[in-house]
């Protein structure tokens, strides 16, 4: 009698690999979205603490162009910073690199003032789009183009 494996048993061997590395890859990419969220607030939160200091030093959160960037950088401060770059006005660095969004290609948003009045000098919104929609820190947000997924993280003073 000839030892071995059938065919039949060979395939469904192969078929509860195939399974299990299914479901192992969907967990893995499940912790990998939750991680980058995790990143995104805690790049938010600094970005914030930066903005205090700012404020400290100038009385006025710094302005935002219509890409939702800081304006306060270069040697007077009114310069765009750029994301993934040193933010610093003059001899002051408030931060050495400026948190950027985790996946390339998308960025944060950074708005003066509040939805309610957008020329509020002492107010700021902080805004990130997050991977994860179960994450119970996220609001919706509309602007799909911006955020695939419609869940956004958002911080404010």
């Amino acid at each position: 009698m000839r030892k071995g494996f059938t065919l039949i048993e060979l395939l469904v061997v192969v078929a509860l690999i195939g399974v299990l590395t299914t479901l192992v890859m969907a967990n893995l990419n499940a912790g990998r979205e939750r991680s980058r969220d995790a990143q995104r607030k805690s790049d938010l939160r600094s970005m914030a603490t930066a903005l205090r200091l700012y404020y400290n030093d100038k009385g006025v959160y710094p302005a935002n162009n219509s890409s939702n960037q800081i304006l306060g950088c270069g040697s007077t401060g009114v310069t765009v910073c750029t994301w993934g770059a040193e933010w610093s006005v003059g001899t002051t660095t408030y931060m050495t690199k400026l948190a950027d969004d985790p996946i390339p290609g998308r960025d944060y948003k950074y708005a003066l003032g509040t939805d309610s009045n957008p020329s509020d000098t002492d107010s700021f919104v902080l805004s990130a789009c997050l991977e994860n929609p179960s994450d119970d820190k996220g609001v919706v947000t509309s602007d799909t183009t911006w955020c695939p997924s419609g869940w956004m993280y958002q911080l404010r003073p």
